[in-house]
């Protein structure tokens, strides 16, 4: 084309020369493997490539069983249902019994087996046991009496053999009621004591014990036998403050207040003396022991006293409901309705303050000491003390044995009458 430029010409390679030597040929040496390898390989390939199929295809499965578990969880809970169902033979309630039955049969045999094992297979001894339990119970409990020898006596207290796997031992303090300043004279060694166990055995089998609480505890017994008899004791009077006086009974303390003394004004005068008391309160649980000596007067007046006994008194004062009269150291109560079989219209008609009169007892309660008087028993006709009270004075110990007849047949009378109405039925 006329103005284009023209297309350049490829190269050509230069000829070799007609006489130039040639390269000698390079041949490629080829190792073939034989069949046998070739095969061997491909199988191998496969079995791994099946292999990574069939895990990748458990893996996908268990994936998709686990979706579906979460999805399908009732559907898969039957399906369990149905293969527990499948795996297992179906049996019947009759043969559950029969299996039932012969497990007990099986369990009863093997317990019969064993019962009729004896004693000796066991290497068991009654004997034996019975004495090893004694040998481990322990010795003494707290409140307990026991009785030992002194095996030992030290400073600050003696040791006791209890029959325990350790002594007892018994403080300085507690070994008796008074100060004892030689303990070696006081129990020398292989003296038959009894004390009492005031604490149980420590982690040696040691246990506290105690003379002096055995005594109290017998003490506060006497007292309290003493006190429900009503009986009087004589103390003697060690001390004494502004609220009374102090004493010693039976190895206790015992306190006595300013107002049950007779004369409770000069009661420091009292110290060293010894004097009548009864008791007013005995408390073993608070340790408080309470005496006195006007109910000591009177309950031993009460014990000179008996009903239908005559008795001389004065007049002490005029109540509304009767008069109080003074018998020596105890007083009575006269009765308005007890005065006189007669109508009186005032009770300073018959008797007048300081008047010594004489009258029947006809009640008697020294627990609250109370004495009940009669006058009206020693009449004659109906309303004689008030016409002639001087005559009724006279004759009253003649009279007197007469009301005591009458009273006794009262006393009588009522055991009688149930027999007699035994005897009529």
């Amino acid at each position: 084309m006329a103005g284009s430029d023209p297309q350049p010409k490829k190269a050509t390679p230069p000829r070799p020369a007609a006489n130039a030597s040639r390269k000698p040929l390079q041949v490629m040496h080829i190792s073939r493997k034989s069949e046998e390898e070739i095969n061997n390989e491909k199988s191998s390939k496969k079995n791994f490539s099946n292999q990574s199929k069939d895990k990748r295809f458990e893996e996908e499965v268990l994936a998709q069983k686990n979706i579906s578990g979460l999805c399908k969880a009732p559907e898969q809970k039957e399906k369990n249902q149905q293969s527990d169902k499948d795996s297992f033979p179906a049996e019947t309630m009759e043969d559950l019994l029969k299996s039932e039955v012969n497990t007990d049969q099986k369990n009863l045999e093997s317990f019969d087996n064993q019962k009729s094992r004896k004693v000796d297979e066991f290497d068991f001894d009654e004997d034996e046991f019975l004495a090893a339990l004694e040998e481990n119970q322990p010795i003494g409990s707290t409140g307990e009496t026991a009785k030992g020898s002194v095996i030992a006596v030290e400073s600050d207290g003696i040791y006791v053999d209890i029959g325990g796997k350790a002594p007892g031992f018994m403080p300085k303090n507690e070994c008796g009621l008074g100060v004892i300043t030689n303990l070696k004279e006081r129990f020398p060694k292989g003296l038959e004591v009894e004390v009492l166990v005031t604490r149980e055995q420590n982690a040696d089998g040691m246990v506290t014990i105690s003379c002096r609480e055995l005594e109290l505890r017998k003490s506060w017994d006497k007292v309290r036998n003493l006190s429900k008899e009503g009986k009087i004791i004589r103390v003697k009077i060690n001390g004494f403050n502004r609220g009374g006086v102090t004493c010693d009974c039976e190895g206790l303390r015992g306190f006595i207040p300013r107002s049950q003394l007779e004369d409770g004004e000069n009661h420091e005068t009292l110290v060293s003396k010894t004097i009548n008391t009864a008791f007013l309160e005995v408390n073993p649980d608070r340790r408080k022991l309470v005496l006195s000596e006007k109910k000591a007067a009177i309950v031993s007046r009460f014990s000179e006293l008996e009903i239908g006994q005559l008795i001389e008194g004065e007049i002490l004062t005029i109540k509304p409901y009767g008069f109080f009269v003074d018998l020596k150291g105890v007083s009575g109560l006269l009765h308005h309705s007890m005065v006189t079989n007669g109508s009186m219209r005032s009770l300073r008609e018959v008797f007048q303050p300081g008047e010594f009169i004489k009258a029947l007892i006809t009640d008697l309660d020294p627990s609250r000491g109370r004495i009940g008087l009669n006058t009206a028993l020693l009449e004659g006709p109906p309303g004689e003390l008030i016409t002639d009270k001087e005559k009724v004075m006279k004759e009253a110990e003649e009279r007197a044995i007469k009301a005591r007849n009458s009273l006794n047949k009262e006393k009588i009378d009522p055991q009688k009458d149930p027999q007699n109405k035994n005897l009529s039925t």
